[in-house]
C-alpha cells in the first residue's frame, strides 16, 4: 500500500514531470500581495489614514513640544480634564500626578512644565 503511495506521488515530486508544481503557478500574475492590498476592516482604514498623513487614533509618535507657557505639552480628551503623570527629571523614577482642565494650560507643580488640554473626538 505505501508503494502504490509512493508511485502516486513521485511523478509530481519530480522536477521534469508535467505535474511539478511550478514556483509561478503557486503565486498569482501579480507575485504576492502587500501589506495595503491584504489589509482589511480597521487596518485599511488606518493605512489609507497613514497615507494621507492624518492619525486618527493616535498610533503615531506624537509630535515634541517645549513645555513653556507658548508651546506646551498637548494632552488630548474626550471630558473636560484629564489626570497627567509627569516624570519631572529623565533619571527620576517618581511620576508627579495632577489633573488638567480644560481651558487654560497648567503647570507641573514639580517642575513648572505647561500642559493644555485640547478636546478629541473619538474617531468612530
Amino acid at each position: 500500500m505505501a508503494v502504490r503511495l509512493l508511485l502516486r506521488v513521485l511523478p509530481r515530486a519530480l522536477p521534469g514531470s508535467r505535474w511539478a508544481a511550478s514556483p509561478a503557478r503557486a503565486l498569482n500574475a501579480r507575485g504576492v500581495p502587500s501589506d495595503e492590498e491584504q489589509a482589511t476592516g480597521l487596518e485599511r482604514i488606518t493605512l489609507e489614514a497613514k497615507k494621507k498623513g492624518q492619525d486618527p487614533y493616535s498610533i503615531l509618535k506624537p509630535k515634541r513640544y517645549a513645555g513653556i507657557r507658548e508651546d506646551p505639552h498637548i494632552v488630548p480628551s474626550v471630558n473636560k480634564k484629564r489626570l497627567v503623570g509627569c516624570i519631572c527629571e529623565e533619571d527620576n523614577s517618581a511620576v508627579i500626578w495632577f489633573w488638567v482642565h480644560e481651558g487654560e494650560s497648567q503647570r507641573c507643580p514639580s517642575c513648572g512644565a505647561h500642559y493644555k488640554l485640547v478636546h478629541h473626538d473619538v474617531p468612530h
